[in-house]
């Protein structure tokens, strides 16, 4: 059975590859692919590049539909048990906007986080 969902995050970024850890361990009932961009061995979806799949998070449905920002977040959270009532929340009036203006201020201080969780590891 081909994947619902692949994850396409960034295995360089020690954020990202505890979040994707806590991912990793669920176990859904939807097929979940999980693909680090940051290797250079991995195919990316036609008509991307590789710095702009690393510069937010993305997920490629199966049918090659491709999300990023909240979208992701949301789509994930659907298929991951006990994580279900985030998406259902996210789905709310306005919601979306909001988590996407969040991430986008993450975005920005992402490389700092970065650092400091790279002295963590």
């Amino acid at each position: 059975m081909p994947a619902a969902l692949t994850v396409l995050y960034d295995g360089a970024c020690p954020l990202c590859r505890r979040e994707i850890g806590v991912y990793r361990h669920l176990r859904s009932d939807t097929p979940v692919c999980f693909a680090d961009v940051s290797d250079g061995g991995v195919s990316l979806p036609s008509g991307t590049t590789r710095q702009q799949l690393l510069a937010r998070f993305h997920v490629q449905r199966h049918d090659g539909e491709l999300l990023s920002g909240a979208q992701v977040f949301l789509a994930l959270w659907a298929v991951l048990p006990g994580w279900r009532w985030l998406a259902v929340a996210g789905r709310l009036p306005g919601a979306a906007w909001l988590m996407e203006r969040c991430y986008r201020l993450f975005l920005r201080v992402r490389p700092m986080l970065q650092r400091w969780a790279s002295r963590l590891d």
